[in-house]
């Protein structure tokens, strides 16, 4: 790759870390201009910025408000990137739809909102059904959007055991192979994840994030679930 198209990359990188929506425009316009390979525009450039302010959150050193701004800046440059894609190269690019809910019962959602935007920032198409959603309703939406996981948070020790519920709703209905399961949530850990047979855990969004495109790399290798 040239110089000049690293530094495009660069740049895409900085205005996502900035939370500035005009210069990731320019910068993608450019890196279009140029000729950079939109894939590697997108991982490099966009992909990089909001990872840096993904973990600049988990530090402390910066808020909800600017995680919200830096998603929607990365939003704007990726637009402009996808216009430029084949179909073929734009499937590569997407890492798998999501179906993400708060169990029943539950009425806290700011954790899970955070994956939710975090998962979308870096390539999932994500169906956010909010908060104190009944386990059908989930397994039903999975099923009309073709989701690859369903990620159900849970903050109330005493809602927990609907994360469970939902996984026995899928055995039962002869689904649980058909989609990856994910939990997370203040009460529950990487323990309660094995008991109840779900396919993986997020501490944080961060981690939440590395899980899903872990478990999304096996399902496309072919990897079975154990």
């Amino acid at each position: 790759m040239s110089d000049s198209k690293v530094v495009i990359i660069e740049r895409l990188k900085e205005a996502v870390m900035r939370y500035d929506a005009d210069a990731v425009r320019k910068a993608a316009n450019e890196a279009v201009n140029a000729g950079v390979d939109p894939v590697e525009a997108m991982e490099k450039g966009l992909g990089l910025g909001i990872k840096e302010v993904g973990e600049r959150f988990h530090r402390g050193e910066c808020f909800l408000p600017h995680l919200v701004m830096a998603a929607d800046v990365l939003d704007e440059g990726a637009k402009i990137l996808q216009a430029s894609l084949t179909k073929e190269a734009s499937a590569k690019v997407k890492k798998g739809t999501v179906v993400i809910a708060t169990v029943e019962g539950d009425l806290h959602d700011l954790g899970k909102n955070i994956v939710a935007m975090m998962l979308k920032a870096n390539g999932f198409d994500v169906y956010d059904l909010g908060k104190d959603v009944r386990s059908d309703a989930i397994i039903a939406k999975a099923k009309e959007v073709n989701a690859d996981i369903i990620a159900v948070s849970s903050l109330m020790s005493t809602t927990r055991p609907y994360q469970r519920e939902l996984i026995e709703e899928l055995k039962r209905l002869g689904l649980r192979d058909k989609f990856i399961v994910m939990v997370g949530g203040g009460p529950v850990n990487r323990g309660w994840a094995e008991e109840i047979e779900a396919d993986g855990y997020g501490h944080n969004a961060a981690e939440a994030v590395r899980e899903a495109m872990l478990l999304m790399e096996k399902k496309k290798a072919g990897v079975q679930r154990t």
